[in-house]
């Protein structure tokens, strides 16, 4: 499988696998949880700070009965009224990662798109399985518009958007954001998205598992968030959001994942299925690319690429 890696992405995946003791292990999760967490404090430390984007933490009302929710709120430092902003959800396969999580990656979006984005500390499993994670986006989002004129965002552009199990969770809130009909979304950003707890292929020369993210640890992530063994007949769309059967009425979306990604073919046949509903979709895909790459290989020409990808995608969705 790593004969078709991009050349410029290897030596920062070996880099990665060599830290973590050959790659990430969710059988320990707390151990995992822990590991990730010296490895942020260690390369956040080697960073300039970056100019142009302030953040604010808030605690927000959760969902009923449930504890309050930490979002951050980032905004342009030079900050005009009415913006656009997203709803951002983190990725760690529902069981790891925080607001730190891509904490650079969003300061750049910010940046680049001229937008406010809102990052939800959701809870994660196994500790609190679905729909806790969703609900707790589900209560972000509906703070969100409340509190628009106060953020000064546009209620009439609101994107939600994730990276991995984040995107998943993205591709949830706006299946239940629509049937729930109290908010209207203008743009699902889905960036290497985990859409289907089926996701029970086994590796091959055209499925690659041990790139950034296995088969084995998607099958612990699916089985800790849902409770239950994945594949199975009763999961909900709004957990796993390729079960879905109705995708129309949904917002325009994008969708982008690595050609050698774990998630590659359910990303590809969402984004089918969304056209095939009238969705106007936009699909990305990159040759060579693993699960993880942009975090894994910031600075290498293909990130590069991803990332003006993506900045240009917002800021398209963004001029209604």
């Amino acid at each position: 499988m790593k004969n078709r890696v991009d050349p410029e992405l290897v030596p920062a995946l070996e880099g990665f696998l060599s830290l973590l003791g050959g790659g990430l292990n969710l059988h320990d999760i707390p151990a995992t949880r822990a590991l990730l967490e010296q490895m942020r404090i260690a390369t956040t430390a080697q960073l300039p700070p970056f100019e142009g984007v302030t953040s604010e933490d808030r605690h927000i009302p959760g969902p009923a009965g449930a504890p309050e929710v930490t979002v951050r709120i980032y905004t342009p430092t030079q900050k005009a009224a009415n913006l656009p902003v997203m709803l951002w959800m983190h990725g760690g396969g529902l069981v790891l990662g925080d607001l730190e999580s891509g904490d650079l990656a969003l300061r750049q979006a910010v940046k680049a798109v001229n937008c406010v984005i809102v990052s939800v500390e959701y809870r994660l499993a196994p500790e609190h399985p679905f729909p806790a994670p969703l609900e707790d986006c589900y209560a972000a989002l509906r703070w969100l518009v409340s509190h628009a004129t106060e953020l000064g965002v546009d209620p009439k552009r609101i994107a939600v958007g994730g990276a991995s199990a984040g995107g998943g969770l993205a591709a949830g809130l706006a299946l239940l954001a629509r049937d729930r009909a109290e908010v209207n979304l203008a743009f699902q950003f889905l960036i290497l998205a985990a859409l289907d707890d089926r996701n029970v292929v086994q590796a091959s020369e055209t499925v690659a598992d041990s790139l950034g993210w296995t088969r084995e640890n998607s099958l612990i992530a699916w089985r800790s968030y849902l409770g239950a063994e994945p594949g199975g007949k009763d999961v909900s769309p709004y957990a796993s959001p390729a079960r879905a059967i109705d995708l129309t009425g949904l917002p325009p979306t994008y969708v982008c994942v690595g050609e050698l990604d774990l998630f590659v073919f359910e990303n590809i046949e969402y984004a089918r299925r969304l056209i095939g509903a009238g969705v106007p979709t936009e699909l990305h895909i990159y040759p060579g690319a693993y699960h993880g790459f942009d975090f894994i290989a910031p600075n290498s020409a293909v990130t590069q690429r991803f990332m003006l990808d993506c900045h240009n995608a917002l800021i398209r969705a963004f001029c209604v």
